[in-house]
């Protein structure tokens, strides 16, 4: 064999090489493109808010297909522990549709009595295109109380007509589900801390704001200037009192 036969083999051989890692670095990429948004799930922000306050939650919903787009967003609101006050803050491009229902038991708040809370909330009419997303923002006031958190049960649904039920929970101990629902926690406000209580016997300021000690200074100064004054009073008596006891001249007839 020539060594320009050799060579040609060798370069040959090596373009082959370079095509093939290229091939499998692009496909290995495709993948990875298309794994990704899969990956995806509806969430809520913020996470956690104080049970009995008002909150302003907000779902954020990716596109998670690679050739059709979302065209639809119900969420479920739950009524064993109702929202009195539920506001939709508006999409644009985006209907919104507000279900309610009748509650046995009229909920009782700060403002009024509610006979009727939301149960639904379904988006439509847009479209959330590949890689693309979108936030829908509602207003509950106020949060419940009593529970741990809030589970909001949402479904998904896509042009091509697939459709994707976000509304798993979580189980202590179990692996995270595919299809997590986006929850809200639920916790407890604390109270303000007391303030030290002051003590009769301190000798900085009292009660009122004003410095004892210098007080009790300015009145025993007050005591010795009058004790001054009255010294020489009391002499001026005594001096009165000797003079009239003086014999006074008789007077002739």
């Amino acid at each position: 064999m020539s060594i320009a036969l050799a060579s040609l083999r060798s370069l040959s051989r090596a373009r082959v090489v370079r095509r093939t890692t290229i091939v499998g670095a692009a496909t290995a990429a495709a993948v990875l493109l298309f794994a990704g948004p899969a990956l995806a799930h509806i969430t809520i922000t913020p996470s956690s808010t104080t049970a009995g306050d008002g909150a302003v939650l907000t779902f954020h919903v990716p596109n998670e297909e690679a050739k059709a787009g979302t065209v639809k967003v119900d969420v479920q609101i739950p009524t064993d522990h109702p929202i009195a006050q539920f506001l939709v803050k508006p999409v644009p491009g985006w209907n919104v549709a507000v279900r309610t229902i009748t509650l046995a038991k009229p909920l009782v708040s700060d403002d009024g009595t509610f006979s009727q809370a939301v149960s639904e909330v379904i988006w439509s009419g847009g479209r959330i295109l590949p890689g693309q997303f979108q936030d829908f923002t509602i207003s509950a006031d106020p949060m419940p109380t009593g529970i741990s958190q809030l589970v909001f049960k949402a479904i998904q649904t896509y042009s091509n007509g697939d459709v994707v039920r976000w509304i798993d929970v979580p189980q202590p101990g179990q692996p995270a589900p595919d299809h997590p629902a986006p929850i809200v926690t639920l916790t407890t406000a604390t109270a303000p801390a007391a303030a030290p209580a002051k003590t009769a016997a301190s000798s900085g300021p009292g009660s009122d704001g004003t410095d004892r000690s210098g007080a009790a200074k300015e009145e025993a100064d007050d005591r010795v200037l009058a004790g001054a004054k009255a010294a020489p009073q009391r002499d001026q008596v005594a001096a009165g009192s000797k003079a009239s006891g003086r014999a006074q001249p008789r007077r002739r007839g």
